[in-house]
């Protein structure tokens, strides 16, 4: 996880647009992890209570504006805390991206103490995700709020 991070770390260092970089740590996590099968990045929208796709790599996706409460990531825009869901069909409140997803992991992003975003991985992959994910996308999540 050390050479993903110092990866991460280049890319955020890199003379390029704030959306370069972003497609360039979606593309990077996704092409590395082989359990990481949808990468993206969400954002607050304005002032409103939703969250905004922005950059991701994997499968399109329809879910491009999430409400507040609606889903991980919208749960996540609430609650300011990691969610880690190792088996998606065991959670009510779930925003089904596609059949194949099985787990998904969300980590806020925080920019002078607010939640203005989040980091979110689908698995195809039931049970994969450990700590060592979550410490790693804290860190990708951290890097991230420095160039916001």
């Amino acid at each position: 996880m050390d050479i993903i991070k110092n990866k991460v770390a280049k890319i955020i260092a890199e003379k390029t647009t704030v959306e370069n970089k972003l497609q360039a740590i979606c593309n990077l996590l996704e092409s590395t992890i082989s359990y990481y099968d949808w990468v993206g990045f969400y954002f607050k929208n304005g002032d409103k209570e939703e969250l905004k796709l922005a950059e991701y790599t994997g499968e399109e996706t329809e879910h491009t504006i999430i409400p507040f409460g609606k889903g991980i990531c919208g749960q996540v825009a609430v609650s300011n805390s990691n969610f880690v869901v190792q088996d998606v069909s065991e959670q009510d409140n779930y925003i089904s991206c596609g059949w194949k997803v099985k787990s998904e992991i969300v980590i806020p992003v925080f920019v002078n103490g607010e939640n203005i975003g989040q980091i979110d991985i689908d698995s195809h992959t039931a049970n994969i995700f450990t700590p060592k994910d979550e410490e790693l996308l804290e860190y990708v999540s951290e890097k991230v709020a420095t160039i916001l």
